[in-house]
């Protein structure tokens, strides 16, 4: 009997703790324009955006959440899509990263770039390919499947379309879906490059930007 309300007991405390909201030095929020948000004050439906970003695969709020919080309906659809794209996409993570990359580069986003040149090293992009990216020149040593990445993002980039020639490598290489795939992370980190763009979202402390204007 005891045992049994031992037990009772840590259940009904373990239910009163993850009942608990989280607490506003836990949301870690960050901006510049936009100012950090904590959670005592936000609307039912920000923290409805909160609790589902907390809850996912991204595990904290980095990025541009601060200011989509400022729209929560729209910012909560937004990172559910976001999520899909960069952790369900069909494409391998190095070459999933590497359009974020290109993305980053596109929109000279400083955040949205020192975070996801440690996701690409860490997938296994080579070096090489991230430093001729940052300096807006083609990478002079790509795999064939990064080539083709490369080949798509640069043309959607640089001039609103892709031709068939390069249009017909990608799905050849990836498949329908994998250019699908592939347009929709691009789309989706223009966005987030805006964003972070309207704020000017500061760095983590001590690091400085990477990225120069390109001519």
């Amino acid at each position: 009997m005891r045992v049994h309300v031992l037990y009772l007991g840590i259940a009904v405390l373990s239910g009163l703790v993850l009942a608990q909201p989280p607490a506003t030095r836990d949301l870690h929020l960050r901006g510049d324009r936009f100012q950090p948000l904590s959670y005592d004050k936000l609307t039912p439906e920000q923290k409805t955006m909160v609790e589902h970003l907390l809850a996912g695969e991204r595990g904290g709020m980095n990025g541009p959440f601060n200011v989509t919080l400022r729209s929560p309906e729209m910012g909560d659809l937004a990172q559910k899509l976001g999520a899909q794209l960069r952790f369900h996409s069909s494409l391998p993570n190095r070459l999933n990263e590497m359009a974020i990359l290109m993305t980053a580069r596109f929109w000279n986003a400083q955040y949205e770039w020192s975070a996801h040149k440690k996701n690409a090293l860490t997938a296994g992009l080579n070096p090489s390919v991230i430093e001729a990216i940052a300096t807006g020149k083609r990478p002079g040593s790509m795999q064939p499947d990064e080539e083709a990445v490369y080949n798509f993002g640069d043309e959607l980039l640089r001039t609103r379309e892709v031709s068939d020639r390069v249009f017909k490598a990608a799905v050849d290489k990836f498949g329908e879906r994998g250019v699908v795939d592939l347009t929709g992370v691009m789309g989706y980190y223009c966005f987030v490059s805006m964003m972070l763009n309207i704020d000017r979202y500061p760095l983590p402390d001590g690091e400085k930007p990477e990225l120069r204007p390109l001519r």
